[in-house]
């Protein structure tokens, strides 16, 4: 009776998006939670400029937080994720804030999963208050191989799917740069149509 060999699973690479308070940060490192619990290594990398949770750390609205390491704008991450394996064993990278990332990094990140055979788990934001995709979540919606929505809901109940930004005074802001970290009180979650009676989109 001929055996067949043992295959190794090949590493895909995964995109959780979502709007903003979906619980992103909070999946992200309970699914690294699970690995490590295992006794499988895991990498987290975040936006170096995101430090909301203190330096080089991701952190969840619910009061959980872990180290990472942090990417930035020009960073091959080919290479980061390359050297991570040089030290040992890692049984999955999870990046957070991924809507940040350049479409050359989400390039780098399919050549490493497809090269180094390692899986990525990428989370983040579909798009701005703008309504526009992010350049990094764009790159991802195009290249991931598998896609999972985490949803949040407007106030009305319905799915949000959309975001604005607020400035202190809880005014809509309808200009400005598309990156910009805040918290509770600069973004809300709503659904399409709120979104739009929000901006004042009437058409």
């Amino acid at each position: 009776m001929k055996i067949s060999p043992c295959r190794i699973p090949m590493a895909k690479l995964y995109f959780q998006y979502s709007t903003m308070n979906a619980g992103k940060s909070t999946l992200l490192l309970q699914a690294s939670h699970n690995y490590q619990e295992r006794g499988m290594d895991t990498y987290l990398i975040t936006a170096g400029f995101d430090k909301r949770a203190g330096e080089g750390k991701i952190g969840s609205r619910i009061g959980i937080a872990s180290d990472s390491d942090t990417f930035e704008s020009a960073e091959n991450m080919f290479q980061k994720i390359e050297e991570r394996l040089n030290k040992g064993p890692c049984s999955c990278v999870f990046i957070d804030e991924a809507q940040f990332l350049s479409e050359e990094q989400v390039w780098q990140l399919a050549r490493a999963v497809d090269d180094l055979n390692v899986p990525v788990m990428c989370y983040g934001l579909r798009v701005d208050f703008q309504g526009k995709l992010f350049p990094g979540s764009a790159a991802l919606l195009a290249l991931a191989d598998e896609m999972r929505e985490i949803r949040t809901i407007c106030h009305c109940g319905k799915k949000a799917t959309m975001v604005i930004r607020q400035d202190e005074n809880g005014q809509v802001i309808k200009d400005g740069a598309q990156v910009q970290i805040g918290g509770n009180e600069t973004y809300v979650s709503l659904c399409r149509r709120h979104w739009r009676e929000s901006i004042g989109d009437k058409n």
